[in-house]
């Protein structure tokens, strides 16, 4: 199961996540992105063997206080899950099929489903939505696994005012509270929301 978080609140990364929605559609990159799942723990090796194969690679993080040999406190960033990154999709999927089965590390890329093993593509705009929710200076947010996800109603949305407008997602209920749920391939991310910021698609 995939840790949760919740940070206490901060404006100023909210501020910066707006100024990154108001980028003009036609600047973003169109190219989708592919979920990799590990089957190693050295997950920093390879999306560094990913990224010496020109390849853009993401990987959810967040904080979490790590106290050290003095008993100190620090707030140090950590991926949130360790057997699964993103890469962009920059090439054809032939290419990307050869060089993930040729590495030396054991891993593959999310089909769609069990039966379909097509490589399920992520579309541009929903992981450049997905990327700016896991901020990881954004507040009040849990990070779900697809099953936990799949659990969940809510409809579909779009927030129309306050800090995360622009982003769409699904409105979901949890512990009283309502957050803006976004879905990918492998995993999935609850970003508190005010209700009435939210429009139905």
């Amino acid at each position: 199961m995939i840790r949760k978080s919740m940070l206490e609140e901060n404006s100023s990364p909210k501020e910066s996540l707006r100024a990154n929605l108001s980028t003009e559609e036609d600047e973003r990159d169109n190219r989708p992105w592919y979920a990799i799942r590990l089957f190693t723990v050295r997950q920093k090796a390879v999306a560094e063997f990913f990224k010496e194969n020109q390849f853009e690679v993401f990987i959810p993080e967040e904080y979490v206080d790590v106290e050290d040999s003095d008993h100190h406190i620090k707030h140090v960033l950590r991926p949130v899950v360790r057997n699964l990154l993103f890469i962009k999709k920059d090439r054809d999927e032939k290419e990307i099929k050869k060089i993930v089965t040729e590495s030396s590390y054991k891993m593959s890329v999310v089909t769609k489903t069990r039966e379909d093993r097509r490589y399920s593509e992520i579309p541009a705009h929903q992981m450049y939505e997905f990327q700016a929710m896991c901020n990881p200076e954004l507040t009040m947010k849990k990070f779900l696994s697809e099953q936990q996800a799949h659990l969940k109603k809510g409809d579909k949305v779009l927030v129309k005012h306050g800090p995360l407008k622009g982003l769409t997602g699904r409105l979901v209920r949890s512990n009283k509270k309502y957050y803006l749920l976004k879905e990918i391939p492998g995993m999935a991310i609850m970003l508190k929301v005010t209700r009435w910021c939210c429009e139905a698609l």
